[in-house]
């Protein structure tokens, strides 16, 4: 997997990127995203994703160019998908505070139980944790950039404060990250209610500091 700055991260995109209309390029991340959950990265070739997608070698070169790019891609639609289902899951929710309560939980839900990513975590650690720890610069402050944008939004719907709202978006973010990694802990969130309870006792009141 190729580094990317933080201008061009993989979350960035993601925000932005439309899922491809495409049968054919559908049909191969599709397959890539099945051969990677369960082989990992380092065990699936270019081969082995043309052959669980029913297509030539040729036609996935043809669309991806190499295996770093399919990844890429891979990893784009899934973070696509899953900042849609964050934005679905918090948009009707009344007060920012509701809004913070809920995508802790559906973000530490989701990723834990998505099968690339909480699957890469558990196949090859040591290939992703770099992303999220000494390289993951620009992956945070993508996410760090999404979530800033909607306490803004908040709070001028909300009529609080015009108070700087990305420094307790970053605390959210890093506080989400450092459970995803290492869940072994003295506070009980094994569940969506344990997870909602965290965060309405110690992530809503950063909204006020």
């Amino acid at each position: 997997m190729k580094t990317t700055s933080a201008n061009d991260s993989l979350l960035a995109r993601a925000l932005a990127q439309p899922e491809t209309e495409e049968k054919v390029a559908r049909r191969i991340l599709d397959a890539a995203l099945e051969q990677f959950t369960i082989f990992g990265l380092r065990r699936s070739s270019m081969d082995d994703v043309a052959k669980r997608a029913g297509v030539s070698r040729v036609t996935v070169y043809r669309r991806f160019q190499s295996k770093d790019n399919l990844v890429e891609a891979c990893l784009l639609r899934e973070g696509s998908r899953f900042f849609q289902q964050l934005d679905a899951a918090v948009a009707a929710l009344p007060t920012m505070e509701e809004r913070v309560v809920e995508g802790f939980v559906v973000a530490l839900r989701h990723t834990r139980a998505h099968p690339l990513f909480g699957g890469l975590l558990r196949l090859e650690p040591d290939v992703v944790l770099p992303y999220l720890t000494v390289q993951g610069g620009p992956s945070l402050t993508a996410t760090v950039d999404y979530l800033t944008a909607h306490l803004r939004r908040a709070q001028q719907a909300e009529g609080r404060p015009g108070s700087d709202p990305r420094p307790v978006a970053e605390l959210m973010v890093r506080v989400a990250v450092s459970f995803l990694l290492n869940p072994t802990s003295c506070i009980e969130m094994e569940d969506d209610d344990q997870a909602r309870a965290f965060a309405r006792r110690y992530l809503a009141p950063l909204l006020d500091a």
